[in-house]
């Protein structure tokens, strides 16, 4: 056990620089997900496991989520240290001083422990955690089905499956080819995964629909995400995804604490370039929610999102424009990675240049879209609904008698912070300062709609 923790321990202090290194675009080493006998060097080696038995499908878990997070949960006590850690080890609920830690752009699954209590003009409150995102199965790590959704919304997958696979395909069978393509391996177009399809490297030698005639092998699709007949092995009732995974570049260091205290410049900011296809591709568990087209003023709408919903040239300036609450006077680059945009492209080389800071723009223009992610992340937040931002308030921030920006630290009237104290309130915005949103900040829909 020891030697797997050294050789572990080796892969991902390559993983922090190189952030694809054990997983590679594909399946990784068997060995690092299963054990043939639960036994090694004369012990057990799967987590509240007997010895000689082993987890389902011979995981090293209780479950297919612990035996992802016995390397993707950390015991990390700051922001910024390993890029692949997305849920914080530790002790969370009601009364706590701690806080999730983990910045990587899908949100910190811990958020889903934090249960808070507080009050709304005077009315008792609890801010259930179970709110706060994707509620996986990992028994191994504290994390339990849904108390109350049965099935996704706006879909009928069944809370009782919920686990990192089930939109993370863990042997990486699909790869993204050279024309934009994606199959599934197995298939006549199949290629060799020689890398990783997150973060926008391998674009010149991918192959092409036409192999074997050209090209020599495939990237791996973002962050290795089932794609059209995907349908984990655990979840026999389906229905199984329609939609292909996303285009989308990520930066290969993505966990930082931010530099950019005005919150507008992208190359002091986390950037995911995302092309095209997520809000599709999570319609394939949410379909009821996804709305491309939009008619203002109609009823039974919702709010668009997708491929075909391009962002309206009234709320590209009102993104470009918008510093803080009646503040309109932004110019350049006002990118912020709490309201990201799609772009429209699956062009890599694009992709990866955006996600690296170096794009010639960062500007908001309707050659953009809205995705699900503009205003959600995919793992969990520090705010109900999953949204990174909070929407249950007209104020983000208060403000002192001098009128410097504060987040609201009251202890008898907690409607504006969720009843967190002012350190959880910057670690849900991760790291921010209420001074980036000014002093009675309205919530940050008004960074598109600007109606403060």
């Amino acid at each position: 056990m020891k030697l797997l923790k050294i050789t572990f321990a080796a892969v991902f202090a390559l993983a922090f620089g190189n952030a694809y290194a054990f997983h590679s675009g594909g399946v990784a080493e068997c060995e690092g997900c299963h054990s043939m006998h639960n036994s090694f060097e004369g012990s057990a080696n799967v987590t509240g496991m007997l010895q000689y038995s082993s987890g389902p499908y011979l995981l090293k878990a209780q479950d297919q989520s612990g035996a992802c997070l016995n390397c993707h949960n950390s015991a990390d006590t700051a922001p910024g240290k390993n890029g692949y850690h997305i849920s914080t080890d530790g002790k969370f609920g009601a009364g706590t001083t701690l806080a999730p830690v983990e910045y990587t752009p899908g949100g910190d699954f811990a958020w889903l422990k934090m249960t808070t209590t507080g009050k709304i003009r005077g009315a008792a409150t609890t801010w259930d955690g179970d709110r706060h995102g994707h509620n996986i199965i990992a028994v191994d790590y504290g994390y339990n089905a849904d108390k109350v959704q049965t099935q996704s919304p706006g879909g009928s997958y069944n809370a009782g499956n919920l686990a990192c696979s089930s939109c993370h395909d863990p042997h990486g069978r699909y790869r993204r080819l050279a024309d934009g393509t994606q199959v599934l391996g197995g298939a006549a177009t199949s290629l060799p995964i020689f890398g990783s399809g997150s973060y926008g490297n391998g674009t010149a030698t991918q192959g092409t629909a036409t192999y074997p005639t050209t090209g020599v092998s495939a990237a791996g699709v973002y962050r290795i995400l089932g794609g059209i007949g995907y349908l984990p092995k655990s979840y026999t009732g389906g229905p199984a995804f329609v939609n292909p995974a996303p285009d989308a570049v990520a930066p290969s260091t993505y966990q930082t604490v931010l530099g950019d205290t005005s919150n507008s410049d992208p190359t002091k900011q986390v950037v995911v370039a995302y092309g095209k296809g997520m809000s599709e591709w999570c319609a394939n568990c949410h379909g009821s929610m996804l709305m491309n087209g939009y008619t203002s003023g109609m009823k039974g709408l919702r709010h668009p999102a997708g491929n075909s919903a391009p962002i309206t040239a009234p709320i590209a300036a009102n993104y470009n424009a918008y510093v803080s609450s009646g503040i309109m006077t932004a110019t350049g680059a006002n990118y912020s990675n709490l309201a990201p945009f799609e772009n429209g492209s699956n062009d890599y080389v694009a992709l990866k240049a955006f996600a690296g800071g170096t794009a010639t723009s960062y500007a908001a223009d309707t050659t953009k879209n809205v995705l699900c992610l503009s205003c959600h992340r995919a793992h969990a937040s520090g705010f109900e609904s999953m949204t990174r931002f909070y929407t249950g308030n007209e104020f983000m921030t208060v403000s002192d008698a001098a009128g410097v920006a504060l987040y609201d630290s009251s202890t008898t009237e907690n409607k504006i912070n969720m009843g967190y104290s002012v350190a959880q309130q910057t670690a849900a915005y991760y790291g921010r300062p209420a001074a980036v949103f000014g002093p009675y900040a309205r919530d940050y829909c008004n960074k598109c709609h600007a109606k403060d």
